[in-house]
């Protein structure tokens, strides 16, 4: 029997059934941004704890040594259970993945348990806390998900589920490329080149024409690699051709993402 093999993307989880999903992960900086929002409620939690404590000393309800007792639980609550018990309860949603539109789940894509939440918490006091992110900070540099130490030993990441919005545009298909975008195969193209495409798309009409005619040239022979066939029509209306195929493509993957997405979540 013929051995098949199944190539992957960085970002696409592999499932049982292989079959890849194309899960984005949070970027770090959005992670930083959650993880301190986190942090900002737990110090609010603990200044709360401690003014209560205090409190009842002060009107001799409990005495010093009971109140020292219970700070220590309550950092302990604090720190690993509460946390724990939130991405456990919200499958991964604490209040700085709420905001920043993240969600913890397994290397597979999954929704997380307690043991894997548990595990995040308990690295995280010494990654996130005790060393104030900087541990945390350097490891997410350095791995292809932005993953901490507690995501390496939970087996997790943080998964986009806020699906950026698509911005409105004006382009139409011309009519001359309505057979060839039927059949026409745009494949992902560099940031850099997408850039120039829409850019010179939605500027086209107030160039001048030998000019847009020599640019929309030059663009035609940076995306001819990427583009079969090419579209049998004038270069400026080739490259908007190319540039509405492209946008249509990327907007039903877009769309398919987030089905599946909610699909995961409903199926939690």
């Amino acid at each position: 029997m013929p051995t098949v093999s199944t190539a992957t993307m960085q970002d696409e989880v592999l499932t049982g059934e292989a079959v890849a999903l194309d899960l984005q992960p949070l970027g770090l900086i959005a992670r930083a941004v959650g993880a301190g929002f986190d942090v900002l409620l737990m110090v609010v939690e603990f200044v709360a704890i401690m003014l209560l404590m205090n409190w009842l000393t002060g009107n001799g309800v409990l005495d010093a040594e009971t109140s020292r007792i219970g700070m220590i639980v309550a950092l302990v609550l604090i720190a690993v259970a509460i946390p724990t018990a939130i991405e456990t309860l919200s499958h991964g949603r604490s209040l700085g993945k709420l905001i920043m539109g993240g969600r913890i789940v397994r290397s597979d894509g999954g929704t997380i348990g307690f043991r894997h939440a548990f595990l995040r918490a308990l690295v995280g006091v010494v990654e996130v806390l005790m060393t104030f992110g900087t541990i945390a900070l350097l490891v997410g540099i350095f791995t292809p998900r932005a993953q901490r130490l507690g995501d390496l030993a939970a087996g997790t990441y943080s998964e986009r589920v806020r699906a950026p919005q698509v911005p409105s545009s004006h382009l139409a298909l011309p009519p001359e490329l309505t057979a060839w975008a039927l059949v026409a195969d745009v494949s992902r193209m560099p940031d850099h080149l997408s850039r120039k495409l829409w850019q010179f798309s939605h500027e086209a009409g107030v160039m001048n024409p030998a000019s847009r005619h020599r640019l929309a040239t030059e663009l035609l022979a940076q995306s001819q690699p990427y583009v079969n066939p090419m579209p049998p029509a004038e270069p400026t209306a080739a490259v908007v051709g190319i540039m509405v195929v492209r946008r249509d493509r990327e907007l039903r993957a877009l769309q398919t993402r987030s089905a599946r997405s909610g699909r995961l979540l409903a199926g939690t």
